[in-house]
């Protein structure tokens, strides 16, 4: 899904979970003797362990395409790959294939804000007009850089035109500007409902502009060499729909049909999914990602991210601990609002990190800064079950979603 989605749009029948995103760091909890678990891998997270089992089970039962990664400070601890990333070619999946994130990519956007803050070219203070022409007055003076990044501007525009088929990222970031122009104040920024508006997802996309402005880049390529080459990311990008096509390193999404079958979205640019809630949308259609979302990256890129924002690579530590603080209550204990992600308190850690989905899309990545565990779980099928496993003194637990991934 697109970021201007709220998070309700997602099917809750299609159990995308943290599988892996929350096992092992789950494990990883408590002070003074505990600490000890720190160096000790679970037997539930090893290979040959009850998530490897439970995951090999449910691909097997033909309900998993895709990749999972388990990894401890940096390196894999578990590593699973099922079902194909291009049918048509016979590409099976394996860990260095690239998804599409979609919302599940904003927390590149948070990185490249603070960046740019840390070097004392932003304040979150500063309100969007210093840096945008084009928006409403009362935007211009109202709406902050903060208010962009906790979806807490007030703002609401008219939801995208899903059926355009765009042929040029200078095409793309057109429409981008003409969507930010069209939005409008309809409640003060900051207040609770705002996140929760159909369009609210406008605030983003100026966020990312805010980028481009500061930089001087298109936030594309600003990302790609500020974000993803500086951590070692090089399996990850903005991909355009040639690359999508032509790049066997690309997962393609299959997308559900009214017969119960499934489509490549990248090749059927005239089909949509029938989805409940991604009824007739085709993220090949958008020729390179909306700038707040739709990055493409690999399962061990998301771990480089993860260690590259703690070890100073991307963020110094005061910034990283910004990109990764609580900002706003959530709606259930110990859940909380990061910048573009939900963070929680579980099992005595901080747990960060963001899911996304859409049509032939699904994913989840998590982060356990105190203890240096990083979970991915990636598909590139409608339905896809990746069912969540929480692992609590080596007890497996499975349920719904810590963190199901957002369309918003």
């Amino acid at each position: 899904m697109k970021h201007s989605e709220s998070p309700r749009g997602i099917d809750r029948r299609r159990l995308i979970a943290a599988g892996g995103l929350t096992a092992a760091g789950a494990a990883m909890t408590g002070a003074g003797p505990a600490r000890a678990a720190d160096t000790h891998i679970p037997p539930d997270a090893r290979p040959g362990g009850a998530y490897d089992r439970f995951v090999a089970q449910v691909a097997a039962e033909g309900r998993f395409s895709g990749v999972v990664l388990l990894a401890h400070r940096g390196r894999t601890v578990l590593s699973r790959s099922y079902g194909l990333a291009d049918r048509e070619r016979g590409v099976r999946h394996h860990e260095n294939i690239a998804f599409n994130l979609s919302s599940a990519s904003q927390p590149f956007l948070s990185v490249a804000v603070l960046q740019l803050l840390q070097q004392g070219r932003v304040v979150l203070s500063d309100t969007v007009g210093r840096f945008l022409t084009g928006v409403q007055p009362d935007i211009a003076a109202s709406v902050t850089i903060h208010h962009l990044l906790t979806g807490m501007s007030g703002m609401d525009a008219p939801m995208p035109d899903w059926q355009r088929v765009f042929h040029s990222r200078e095409e793309v970031q057109a429409n981008i500007e003409r969507w930010i122009s069209q939005a409008v104040l309809v409640n003060p920024p900051g207040s609770a409902s705002n996140g929760h508006l159909p369009g609210s997802g406008v605030g983003l996309a100026m966020a990312a502009q805010i980028v481009a402005t500061v930089s001087g880049m298109t936030f594309w390529d600003y990302v790609h060499e500020h974000v993803f080459a500086r951590a070692g990311m090089n399996g990850s990008g903005y991909y355009t729909r040639d690359r999508w096509l032509t790049d066997a390193r690309i997962a393609h999404p299959y997308m559900l049909q009214a017969d119960g079958g499934l489509i490549d979205a990248v090749r059927n640019l005239d089909k949509g999914s029938v989805n409940e809630y991604t009824l007739d949308r085709n993220p090949g259609r958008a020729f390179i990602g909306h700038a707040s979302g739709d990055a493409f990256a690999t399962a061990p890129d998301l771990v480089r991210f993860a260690t590259a924002v703690h070890d100073g690579t991307l963020l110094d530590r005061p910034h990283a601990g910004l990109f990764a603080g609580a900002k706003l209550p959530g709606s259930q204990p110990g859940s909380f609002h990061a910048y573009t992600m939900p963070t929680h308190v579980l099992n005595g850690q901080w747990m960060y990190g963001r899911g996304g989905g859409g049509p032939g899309i699904g994913g989840n990545w998590n982060v356990y800064p105190d203890t240096g565990w990083v979970g991915v779980v990636l598909t590139n099928t409608d339905g896809a079950a990746l069912v969540e496993i929480c692992m609590k003194e080596n007890e497996v637990v499975t349920g719904g979603p810590v963190n199901p991934p957002g369309g918003g």
